[in-house]
């Protein structure tokens, strides 16, 4: 059961734990993830909350791991400030963040949306290239960094589930060229989740890269699923230029891609984006 968290709540654990910020002001921030709850507190600060157990790992992940990766990246993250303890009825430990200026991408106006893939890309290569040791790719990661042949029973039971009202040929050869190489090298830095609401944007530039929840060291490939997600033609291309790394790799991020697309689909009442994404997957496949 997921506990109800709430700017009471949030008040109340600050007052509690943390009471030379307890005259701030604490608001919700507009949209919420599903992992975790976020709110504003003062000018500065926000307060990051696990809304279930199965994600509190992930927050104590991002409070070992951040303030290493920090001084390695070229743009904010959300680098913990303090670190809460479970108080005021609320179960889990949490967390005091800085506050990272800026909308994101789904939310932000007028962004040159070709310069900002590209300096996704470069963000993205820098964090691979991070001297800092990490977990290594598994549950905690929903195992984002891991090969997408870990889920090849979830795609085989959605393409049934799908039937004819998507092609499934096309799907299952996508598939079957995702499987056929592994990450070669040492295992690498990856984000995990690299998406359009944790991307920050800041006069039309991106500014940001917040929720490393997923974060860890694998195969890079999941992190260029927004490629099909969100980018189009020339933003695809700047990203791809970028971001630097083989038709393999991109073979598997499209795998990772169709994965994700086809089990969203298979939902009862799924959004009909998720089509447009196995069509885009099905159309390009993401390299030169």
């Amino acid at each position: 059961m997921k506990p109800s968290i709430t700017t009471d709540l949030v008040r109340a654990l600050i007052a509690e734990q943390f009471p030379q910020w307890s005259d701030l002001p604490v608001t919700p921030v507009p949209r919420q993830g599903w992992d975790n709850r976020t709110f504003r507190l003062g000018d500065q600060l926000s307060v990051r909350l696990p809304s279930g157990e199965g994600y509190v790992a992930a927050v104590e992940k991002e409070n070992r791991w951040l303030p290493e990766l920090a001084g390695h990246l070229p743009l904010p993250v959300p680098s913990p400030v303090a670190v809460g303890r479970p108080g005021a009825g609320y179960p889990f430990p949490w967390s005091v963040r800085q506050w990272l200026a800026g909308d994101t991408l789904e939310d932000a106006a007028e962004v040159g949306r070709d310069r900002l893939a590209s300096d996704l890309g470069a963000f993205l290569t820098v964090l691979r290239q991070a001297p800092v040791p990490g977990p290594a790719g598994g549950r905690h990661s929903f195992f984002r960094g891991c090969h997408p042949s870990v889920y090849g029973d979830q795609v085989e039971q959605a393409l049934e589930q799908l039937g004819d009202t998507v092609d499934g040929p096309a799907c299952r050869s996508v598939w079957a060229q995702a499987l056929k190489s592994a990450w070669p090298s040492a295992p690498v830095w990856f984000h995990g989740d690299i998406a359009v609401g944790n991307l920050l944007v800041r006069d039309g530039r991106l500014a940001a890269v917040i929720d490393f929840g997923t974060c860890g060291v694998g195969d890079p490939a999941c992190d260029l699923v927004i490629a099909w997600n969100s980018l189009e033609g020339t933003e695809r291309a700047a990203f791809r230029d970028a971001v630097g790394l083989d038709r393999q790799t991109w073979q598997r991020a499209r795998g990772w891609a169709l994965w994700k697309a086809l089990i969203m689909l298979a939902e009862p009442g799924a959004a009909p984006a998720w089509r447009d994404v196995v069509d885009r997957v099905l159309a390009d496949p993401g390299t030169a």
